[in-house]
């Protein structure tokens, strides 16, 4: 193998193999790595994205590209792209990136809830018109939840021999807050399991280039 040949291998799998150990770094400590200034600021992106921030998330990357070599930015294009579309609640475009990127998919139902999630809470990009969309939907639901937590209060209370109005709605409201507090630390735990299996994939994956 023709020597310069070789060195680009090994510099670009140095660079882009860098992710899995710079996973565990703190956000201050990949702000200051400059060795693999492209592989950290990769890392931030993708965790930008992770907490919906697609302007933060953007900037990162394009950071990312500019630090790295030629052969490095067709996969970081392929990470920010993936990044891009979860920051910006687009399911379908998540579900074709994840796939040009080459690591899994996430399932039917995590598009959904990021379907559901980009009504409710639109991307700044969207527009006013579907901010006020997301707000009413909130109240929608709000109200719904409410008057089923109410309802079941209601019914419980009913059955054991009677229970005042101001009862029922006190336990019905904390039903609800219970019950939406499970769900979401649930929720949580599950998207953060998903999407750190996504990074070591793609670390992974890039490393074996």
């Amino acid at each position: 193998m023709p020597k310069q040949q070789r060195a680009i291998r090994v510099e670009q799998k140095g660079q882009l193999a860098a992710m899995q150990a710079l996973e565990s770094r703190s956000d201050e400590e990949l702000e200051s790595e400059t060795r693999y200034r492209a592989a950290a600021q990769a890392i931030l992106g993708a965790r930008a994205a992770e907490k919906y921030d697609a302007k933060k998330a953007r900037q990162h990357f394009s950071k990312a590209l500019a630090a790295a070599k030629p052969q490095e930015r067709m996969q970081l294009r392929r990470m920010a792209d993936a990044s891009m579309a979860l920051a910006e609640r687009r399911a379908g475009d998540l579900k074709a990136a994840t796939e040009r990127l080459g690591v899994e998919s996430p399932s039917s139902r995590q598009l959904f809830i990021l379907r559901m999630f980009g009504l409710i809470a639109p991307p700044a990009s969207a527009g006013i018109i579907a901010r006020i969309r997301g707000i009413l939907i909130v109240l929608v639901v709000v109200i719904a939840i409410l008057g089923l937590g109410f309802g079941i209060v209601e019914g419980i209370g009913q059955a054991a021999g009677g229970i005042s109005l101001d009862l029922a709605i006190f336990y019905g409201f904390a039903l609800v807050i219970v019950v939406i507090a499970g769900l979401v630390f649930w929720g949580r735990r599950r998207t953060r399991a998903a999407q750190a299996k996504r990074r070591e994939e793609t670390a992974a994956r890039s490393g074996s280039r």
